[in-house]
This record gives C-alpha cells, sequence and structure tokens, in this order.
C-alpha cells in the first residue's frame, strides 16, 4: 500500500498521551493514528469504495467469484481479521 506523508495538529495533552502510548506498546505514532482512524472511519460509515466491483455474473468465468473472494478478504482485513 502507497503511504502518503501528511501533517496534524494536537492538543499537548493528547500528543503527550500518544507519546506514553507508543512507548508502552513499542508501536509507532503511524500505527496509532492509522489504526484509530480506520476504526473511526469505519463506525462513522466511511466506507471504501470498490469502483472495479461489479453485481452480477460475467461472462469471463470465474471473474465474479474472484471478485467477490477479493471482496471478502479484503473486508475481512478491515475489521481484524487475517
Amino acid at each position: 500500500m502507497k503511504t502518503v506523508r501528511t501533517t496534524i495538529l494536537l492538543d499537548a495533552d493528547l500528543l503527550d498521551r500518544l507519546d506514553r502510548h507508543v512507548q508502552r506498546q513499542r508501536t509507532t505514532k503511524t500505527s496509532v493514528i492509522a489504526a484509530a482512524l480506520e476504526a473511526w472511519l469505519d463506525s462513522n460509515g466511511a466506507t471504501p469504495e470498490f469502483p472495479f466491483l461489479g453485481i452480477g455474473r460475467s461472462s469471463h468465468g470465474r471473474l465474479s467469484l474472484d471478485g467477490r473472494a477479493i471482496t471478502r478478504r479484503e473486508a475481512g482485513r478491515r475489521q481484524g481479521g487475517s
């Protein structure tokens, strides 16, 4: 997945809490912020669009089945599955 750098402004107290958390958990600010944003977007109905995915049957053999399998696999990743 391609990542892009951005800047966020935080209250000093919130940044201190984040710093302490990442030190305790031995993780990164990036991973904590990304997980928090994913959770917030998921709970607020901001789902990603699948412009490549169509509903219906394909005349190209397994294409419809493969598309459904890919969608299920990607949805599981967003929900914390494997």
